[in-house]
């Protein structure tokens, strides 16, 4: 295992992420207590120091399980957790971006973990309707204290993240280093604004559901059962096509295909620090996942894998890349400028 700056910092972690929303059994899928200290146990063996969870995460266990067993080297691992997400149903202000339920959230997950600071503090979902001057500076609070070191951002359009660093820089508040989508061969539309934003701000991208929710191993196409619907974007037929390709490309490399889907986030853009978020439910799967780390997809196969699975940008990104608007704007020496 090799290591990379979280974004913008001096953080060191793991070329790929832990996540650990399998810890538990509460939700009908994870892995029991044994197993889960399994999986620990095999990342870190690896090299892994980084591990993502959340305040939601399997009711609570994922936090509890996890701050057991980084106890006894609680520095040389890097924990990231979330806050957002509803803790008690029927609440407003047990959810949501806004500043009590931040800092609510996170002396729970601070009890829950058993440490007196949290690594990395992701706000896990936009809310839409809390200020960004509010939530950055109970952000900036949190690092001031020392009970957060850095803080990423989820799920939220790249206008508000931008809007949100800008502020940040403007007033002397701590910034977001991170950013983590939803990234895959399946899943492209984040190289539409996300990922250009993340490159202008040097985030750190942590890319979850890399394999599409095992839709990218080819399972469905053998006609396994699994969690997703069969009304799901992720067995359509475009998907379909897609992991046969992957398929393909794994067979001709003698490679699984879950590690072809998880190099492809890693290797696409290399201007890009990307981290992806692996998860497995038994030792085995995530031993196959570790396994992308001894290869790097060729250059042809990266490209047969971009062709098969490209979407359009749309506009104004088209628009801008269309030859006739690049003369205009560059006065036809488009090609001459050095960028």
């Amino acid at each position: 295992m090799k290591y990379r700056l979280f974004g913008k910092s001096g953080l060191r972690v793991s070329e790929l992420c832990l996540g650990v929303m399998t810890f538990g059994t509460e939700w009908g899928w994870g892995a029991d207590y044994e197993g889960s200290k399994r999986l620990f146990d095999t990342y870190a063996e690896a090299g892994g120091n980084f591990l993502d969870t959340a305040n939601r995460y399997t009711e609570g266990t994922s936090e509890r399980w996890l701050g057991e067993f980084i106890r006894s080297d609680r520095h040389h691992f890097v924990v990231a957790t979330k806050y957002t997400l509803r803790d008690r149903p029927g609440d407003p202000n047990f959810c949501g971006n806004h500043r009590k339920n931040m800092m609510r959230s996170v002396e729970e997950s601070l009890r829950r973990l058993d440490t007196e600071f949290v690594d990395i503090l992701w706000v896990h979902a936009w809310d839409g309707i809390t200020p960004t001057e509010e939530v950055m500076r109970g952000l900036d609070d949190l690092v001031r204290s020392g009970k957060v070191h850095y803080i990423g951002i989820s799920d939220t359009p790249a206008w508000v993240v931008s809007h949100a660093n800008t502020l940040a820089e403007l007033r002397g508040w701590t910034a977001y280093v991170g950013l983590q989508i939803e990234y895959s061969l399946l899943q492209r539309t984040p190289e539409r604004d996300l990922l250009p934003m993340a490159r202008h701000f040097g985030m750190a991208v942590t890319p979850w559901g890399v394999i599409g929710g095992g839709a990218l191993t080819g399972k469905y196409l053998r006609g396994e059962s699994g969690r997703v619907s069969e009304t799901s974007a992720r067995r359509s037929e475009r998907a379909n096509r897609i992991a046969a390709e992957v398929m393909r490309v794994a067979d001709q490399l003698g490679v699984p295909p879950s590690q072809i889907a998880i190099n492809w986030t890693r290797q696409r853009d290399p201007s890009l620090n990307v981290i992806p978020i692996i998860g497995a439910r038994n030792a085995e799967q995530l031993r196959e996942s570790l396994g992308c780390l001894h290869f790097q997809i060729p250059p042809e196969a990266l490209k047969a894998l971009d062709e098969a699975t490209a979407i359009e940008l749309g506009f104004p990104h088209d628009f801008l890349a269309s030859d006739n608007i690049k003369d205009v704007v560059f006065g036809n020496q488009y090609h001459n400028i050095i960028r």
